[in-house]
């Protein structure tokens, strides 16, 4: 074989060990920005879902228009208030008539209902012991005969996201782990392949720091080519979902999209540099005669 033939067989070589590399990272990067889209997500899906249960506030039967609007203002300059509808007698008797098909005053000769208000609470406070003392203050305003929720529901929301927010940080500990892992062995067999053209610059007196600067520097190209492939994969996903189902985007914003897609562009940088010092450096402390036993 020429020297032309044999200089092309280790090129090819080391191109197709390099694309490996960036492959299986991105592959690694993927599981690990998944884990932070998801986390992410299930935080805005919780707020999205707690902002949306509502409290009632009932007014008494004998309420007018003005009053309770009055007693609406009130309520609605609060800062846990994230949204308020009043809903007047006639409202109320309109979506009735709409919901059963009959309007239910031409049989009883009256409206049947009071006016009422639908308060919509801030994430933040959208908690057992926020909404006692809620429930509390607004019933103590004039005209107002009820304060209802719905206790059980926002109970189990609240108990829920702290179950996955647990489990999504084991999650992203055992993927980091596993991630680091899997990343490290697949550098440490691309340097034991160089593992002799080390040991001839260490010997010739070349510092650590010079000898670990290009592989440094190969290790920032393949995690940022890496983190740029697995941003797109995700970004993919993420167009497919929107496509199946255009309302997700109430709960995946821009800024989970940017969250995402700069932890993982991150994650590559990080894992693939610190795997590559780890692995240089275990073969500069290692013995020259020891490279013939490995």
């Amino acid at each position: 074989m020429t020297k032309k033939k044999r200089r092309k067989s280790r090129s090819n070589g080391r191109g197709l060990q390099v694309a490996t590399l960036c492959l299986s990272t991105s592959l690694v990067l993927i599981l690990l920005g998944l884990v932070v889209f998801i986390g992410l997500t299930a935080q805005n899906l919780t707020n999205y879902v707690k902002e949306n249960l509502t409290v009632t506030v009932i007014f008494n039967d004998n309420t007018t228009d003005r009053e309770a609007a009055v007693v609406c203002r009130k309520i609605q300059v609060h800062p846990y208030v994230a949204r308020l509808q009043y809903i007047s007698r006639d409202d109320a008797l309109k979506e009735q008539t709409k919901a059963l098909g009959a309007d239910p005053s031409e049989f009883l000769g009256m409206n049947p209902f009071v006016p009422s208000a639908e308060v919509n609470i801030k994430a933040d406070c959208a908690n057992t012991d926020s909404l006692k003392w809620i429930t509390k203050q607004i019933k103590s305003y004039d005209n107002v005969s009820e304060v209802t929720y719905q206790k059980d529901l926002m109970e189990s929301v609240n108990s829920n996201l702290q179950k996955i927010m647990i489990g999504m940080m084991i999650l992203a500990v055992l993927l980091t782990f596993i991630s680091f892992s899997l990343i490290n062995n697949m550098v440490r067999l691309t340097i034991f392949a160089k593992r002799f053209s080390i040991n001839i610059m260490k010997l010739v007196g070349a510092s650590w720091s010079f000898i670990r600067k290009p592989f440094i520097g190969m290790a920032l190209t393949e995690g940022l080519i890496a983190g740029i492939f697995a941003d797109m994969v995700l970004g993919g996903l993420v167009y497919a979902l929107y496509t199946y189902e255009p309302d997700i985007m109430n709960v995946v914003t821009w800024e989970v999209l940017a969250i995402t897609g700069s932890s993982v562009l991150l994650f590559g940088l990080l894992i693939s540099t610190l795997c590559v010092y780890f692995s240089v450096n275990a073969f500069l402390k290692m013995p020259t005669r020891k490279l013939y036993k490995i």
